[in-house]
C-alpha cells in the first residue's frame, strides 16, 4: 500500500505544476492573438499605412519615440502601434509573413496612456470578458478597417 503523505504530496505537486504552467508560455509573444491574412507582408504593410494615412487619429503622438518598423535588420516582426485617443490607450501589434502566401497581424498588447510601461497583455493580463471586449474592439476599430485597404492581385 502506497503511503498517504506521498500520495498526497505528489498530488499537489501535479496541481501545481497545473496551475502555473501556463504562466510559462515558450515563444516571443506567445499570447499574442493571431489574424492571418491571405496577403503578402509587404501588402499588409501597405494597408496598415493606408490606413494611418486615412485615419491620422490613430498616430501615435510623436513623444511617445515608439516607431512602426522592424527594430533592426535581424528582428523577424513589423512592429506596429495604433494610438486610440478615445480611450488613451495604445495597441501594440506585429506583422509577420507566415508561408508563401499568408501573413499574420498580431495584436499583442494594450498600453494604459501614453507613458510607457503601463503594458497589458491579450489573452494574458485581462479577464476573459475583458479580454474579449478589447478583441473585438481591435478587430472592429483596426483589423477590419486594415483588411479592406489589402491590395489584392
Amino acid at each position: 500500500m502506497k503511503n498517504p503523505v506521498t500520495s498526497f504530496l505528489i498530488l499537489n505537486l501535479a496541481l501545481l505544476f497545473s496551475c502555473i504552467s501556463c504562466n510559462f508560455a515558450p515563444g516571443s509573444y506567445p499570447y499574442a492573438e493571431r489574424y492571418e491574412i491571405n496577403c503578402s507582408e509587404s501588402d499588409l504593410i501597405l494597408a496598415v499605412e493606408k490606413f494611418k494615412i486615412d485615419n491620422p487619429e490613430f498616430n501615435l503622438p510623436v513623444k511617445t519615440q515608439l516607431k512602426d518598423g522592424r527594430r533592426d535588420d535581424n528582428d523577424h516582426w513589423y512592429h506596429v502601434y495604433f494610438f486610440y485617443e478615445k480611450e488613451n490607450v495604445i495597441f501594440k501589434t506585429w506583422i509577420r509573413r507566415n508561408g508563401e502566401k499568408s501573413t499574420v497581424l498580431a495584436f499583442v498588447a494594450i498600453n494604459d496612456g501614453l507613458i510607457l510601461g503601463n503594458w497589458m497583455y491579450i489573452n494574458k493580463d485581462f479577464s476573459k470578458g475583458e479580454n474579449k471586449i478589447q478583441k473585438e474592439k481591435f478587430e472592429r476599430l483596426i483589423f477590419e478597417e486594415v483588411k479592406k485597404r489589402i491590395q489584392r492581385e
